[in-house]
């Protein structure tokens, strides 16, 4: 097992990694920018190291700066958490010429899961079934795949996710309009302006397998998360299990996510997601290779620390979890709170946290790197804290998290409690009737 990794992230993640490292003895590195000079993942750690100025890429994208901290304190792994450089297949190869272990896949599984094109023929060769579409090069190329594939069609950015280069487009002179706003949008994320094209499908669900494997060819799945709550591709509330997925659909989905796994000769976490229709058919969509933000629902129904697992199949152990000893007990939801208010078009709100209250009683943990004083900086990730809830079943999931949003308090800046609020008290919530389009109409109504 290691002894030191430095952990190449900020806020939430970091802390939340630190947390694992320390209940395992491992000692943790962080390191942060001008502007998070007093984050509370700074003074958590072991030791801390400024890489830079507010910006990411002169900070937490800066790949130099973070290998020279790295190789500074003589670590020998680097955690990326999820966002900045985790998908990053340049800074794993980087990690692997330095001899530091790069905690997440090898170089090559990063960059062809990274790459949607590259994934998607990957998928089909597997025998996933796969959304009707294809990479585009030029207008002409996007205009001529939507009209053999029929609109509405949706733009993606080829080298990222995360909602960034995401486009709807009914006709023509919407999708044209799309391409450029797209491609700078997955420029500006991904340093890489690549677009690929799909059949949009309307109302489905947004279904995603947690997957762990290692590098003995070894491959579980965790069962599945329910994202369908999201506004603009961006995920908004979280849960497992999915109150539609039956024992068969599961264990069809896992059987997929691992068919992929296996394709790509893939090592660690990862999260195999899918488009669920009316009828019950999957379509893969994506490999988020790296840790995601809502893992922390499918660590409290299984009773797995998944960071944990992370960490010891990249120190090489065997995965020690057999596929028949893995179940879901209960329920849990988890709300993302950001820095955002949803009253006035989700108009960013940085600031200095004047009061604050985090939630507590039974079944309810708080992901969260802030605390009374905090300031939220304008240069990252909206994420203030994961609010998350397990109980027994939905019902008293539903009610426990419900109390919980109501005794959260943050002060100083606008948040997302109060739609959140607003969503669970929804009886189609409630009820478990909702797909990827309800969380629109719900706003719009």
């Amino acid at each position: 097992m290691f002894t030191k990794i430095l952990i190449a992230n900020r806020g939430e993640i970091a802390l939340r990694i630190i947390r694992t490292c320390r209940q395992m003895g491992i000692q943790t590195v962080a390191v942060f920018s001008e502007a998070d000079r007093e984050s509370f993942h700074v003074r958590m750690a072991d030791e801390a190291f400024c890489i830079g100025a507010a910006a990411a890429s002169d900070s937490y994208n800066n790949m130099s700066r973070i290998i020279s901290a790295a190789e500074i304190a003589d670590v020998e792994a680097i955690h990326p958490g999820y966002g900045f450089l985790a998908e990053n297949s340049h800074f794993a190869e980087i990690c692997e010429s330095c001899k530091i272990k790069f905690i997440g896949p090898s170089s090559k599984s990063l960059a062809l899961l990274g790459n949607k094109t590259q994934a998607r023929k990957l998928a089909e060769d597997a025998g996933l079934h796969i959304v009707p579409g294809g990479a585009i090069a030029s207008e002409e190329d996007a205009l001529k795949l939507a009209h053999k594939i029929g609109f509405p069609v949706i733009i993606k950015a080829a080298a990222g996710g995360g909602g960034r280069g995401m486009r709807i487009a009914h006709n023509d002179i919407s999708l044209v309009k799309s391409l450029f706003a797209a491609r700078s949008e997955a420029e500006a994320a991904f340093k890489d302006g690549s677009l690929y094209l799909e059949k949009f499908i309307e109302n489905p669900r947004h279904i995603e397998i947690q997957i762990m494997a290692d590098d003995y060819g070894n491959i579980i799945h965790l069962g599945e998360r329910d994202c369908s709550m999201q506004r603009r591709f961006q995920k908004l509330i979280e849960e497992s299990p999915s109150p539609v997925v039956t024992s068969s659909l599961r264990n069809d989905l896992g059987r997929a996510a691992i068919k992929l796994a296996k394709a790509a000769s893939y090592s660690n976490a990862c999260t195999v997601e899918f488009l669920l229709n009316s009828n019950n058919q999957f379509y893969f969509i994506e490999a988020n290779a790296r840790l995601q933000v809502e893992h922390p629902v499918t660590e409290m129904v299984t009773g797995i620390d998944i960071v944990e697992l992370q960490l010891r199949i990249a120190s090489e152990d065997r995965l020690r979890i057999k596929q028949r000893y893995v179940n879901q007990q209960g329920h849990s939801i988890e709300c993302r709170i950001n820095a955002e208010d949803p009253d006035n078009n989700f108009k960013p709100s940085p600031g200095r946290i004047t009061y604050l209250n985090m939630p507590g009683g039974p079944g309810v943990r708080v992901d969260s790197h802030v605390c009374q004083g905090s300031t939220i900086p304008s240069y990252y990730d909206s994420l203030v804290a994961k609010l998350i809830v397990h109980r027994r079943s939905r019902k008293e999931a539903i009610a426990c998290m419900r109390r919980a949003l109501s005794e959260m308090r943050i002060e100083g800046i606008k948040t997302t409690i109060p739609l959140n609020q607003r969503l669970l008290a929804s009886p189609s919530f409630q009820r478990g009737e909702f797909d990827t389009g309800f969380v629109e109409r719900f706003i719009a109504e």
